[in-house]
This record gives C-alpha cells, structure tokens and sequence, in this order.
C-alpha cells in the first residue's frame, strides 16, 4: 500500500512542504507569469489566509535555487 501524504495546514515556510512531504497545491495560474515577469514591484492581491507568506517562500526557493545555477 502506497503511503499517505499529509496535506500542509498551518505551514507557511515551502521547506517545510519538501522536508514533511506534504501536498502543496498551488492553483495560481499567473505564478509562472510573476516569476518570469519584468517588473520591478508587484502588489499580492489575496483574501487573509489564503497562503501570500507561503508564496513569497514559494518564490524565493525558486529563485534561490536558480541563484545556484542548478542544471
């Protein structure tokens, strides 16, 4: 029998997703967009506890990682 995930309720580091092997689910279509956008300031229009801080952790990690220029 497979083993069962948990989903993350509560955390808000995206570490802590990797490290628990949590299910993170992201449904915002337009974080690619932002990720690869040319803007220099962006406004995170979101309702309250809706994940804005896991986001920002989100996006962070990616480009975190592509700092370390990883193939």
């Amino acid at each position: 029998m497979a083993e069962r995930r948990r989903y993350g309720i509560g955390l808000q580091w995206f570490p802590d997703f990797i490290s628990r092997q949590a299910i993170y689910v992201d449904k915002t279509a337009y974080v690619y967009k932002l990720a690869h956008a040319n803007g220099k300031n962006f406004f995170l229009s979101r309702p309250r506890r809706f994940g804005k801080s896991l986001l920002v952790s989100t996006l962070q990690c990616f480009y975190n990682y592509y700092a370390l220029d990883v193939p």
